[in-house]
């Protein structure tokens, strides 16, 4: 039985321009220990989607219409704040996306830390102080014991990164959710936060959703992914088929947009057009403006996720009727 499971979620936002449908159906489940990738574009609705799960959404102007999130067999859409609380912090935590405007500049990082301590544990202030410090040290921060009484301002960004990292695993949770923590940081920094997340999973068991631009990172951190456009999942499978064996053209787009991969000389890969404004009804395929592929067929008519391959679900129309077979032997889609 997955640890996690999101079914039919569906999140909008009412806005003076319209409702935007940032998160329209979105299905999937993790198993405990498991790492789940999910990439796309910005605005493709990979945050949201998690903000929905934990009942961070504004609201107003946000809305969860429809869907469930089930959670040791509690629907955690169906709860109130009070009742999420229980969870937020202690069996599900969350890295935020930017750590520099994410922690509170007016308050020292130990207030931070231990304040997840205080909610979900029994412990004083003096225990709790000692587990942040040693939270510190297992993220990797030297001279913890001073540092923890530092504000954020104080910090790098890399190691503002790691104090997120330690608030997030400091009650042990059951399911991570990291939201890009590696955006803004340089490579060598990306590679240790990267190792901190795989050693703090390997010795906890934690479950991550790992949430990202960068395929380079999914390719070796992730066992599935979940491909995200215009606030649907559009390709779903293994990572090694999702790289391999691309089903969807949005995901064959993606990869080739990879600069590492392009020759030398050549021009960068670009995807032609903009992602579809989400506040207007869409008829057929979200991606039908902007594929080399498209047929009337696919702007005529939504394309449910479906999984032609065992472990590998699709919504491209003309994948699942075998009318597209290679993806990446296209010439049309090196066209810029």
């Amino acid at each position: 039985m997955p640890l996690l499971e999101v079914e039919n979620l569906r999140t909008s936002f009412y806005t003076r321009a319209g409702v935007v449908r940032a998160v329209d159906g979105v299905s999937f489940s993790v198993d405990a220990g498991e790492t789940l990738g999910i990439v796309g574009e910005s605005g493709s609705g990979k945050s949201v989607t998690c903000y929905s799960i934990l009942g961070l959404i504004p609201q107003p102007p946000g809305r969860i219409e429809s869907g469930a999130a089930r959670f040791d067999g509690i629907d955690l859409l169906d709860c109130k704040h009070s009742e999420l609380r229980r969870f937020r912090g202690k069996r599900i935590s969350m890295i935020f996306q930017d750590p520099m405007t994410s922690l509170n500049p007016y308050l020292r990082v130990s207030d931070q830390l231990i304040e997840p301590l205080l909610v979900h544990e029994r412990i004083s202030r003096r225990q709790a102080l000692k587990l942040a410090i040693a939270s510190l040290e297992e993220v990797g921060i030297q001279d913890a014991g001073r540092r923890v009484h530092l504000y954020p301002h104080q910090f790098s960004g890399g190691m503002r990164q790691r104090v997120m990292i330690a608030m997030a695993l400091i009650n042990r949770p059951e399911i991570l959710i990291a939201d890009e923590p590696t955006t803004a940081l340089d490579v060598t920094v990306q590679a240790q936060i990267l190792e901190l997340i795989r050693r703090q999973q390997k010795d906890l068991g934690t479950a991550v959703i790992f949430i990202t631009h960068d395929l380079g990172v999914v390719a070796s951190f992730c066992r599935r992914v979940n491909v995200m456009y215009a606030g649907r999942v559009v390709e779903s499978g293994f990572t090694e088929d999702i790289f391999a064996s691309p089903l969807h053209p949005y995901n064959a787009a993606l990869q080739q947009s990879i600069p590492a991969l392009h020759r030398k000389g050549e021009s960068l890969f670009t995807i032609p057009g903009a992602p579809p404004d989400l506040s207007r009804a869409i008829k057929g395929c979200s991606f039908a403006p902007r594929c080399p592929f498209a047929a009337d067929l696919c702007r005529n008519s939504p394309t449910p996720l479906e999984e032609p391959i065992a472990g590998h679900s699709t919504a491209c129309l003309r994948v699942l009727r075998g009318e597209v077979n290679d993806l990446r032997l296209e010439p049309a889609l090196a066209a810029v």
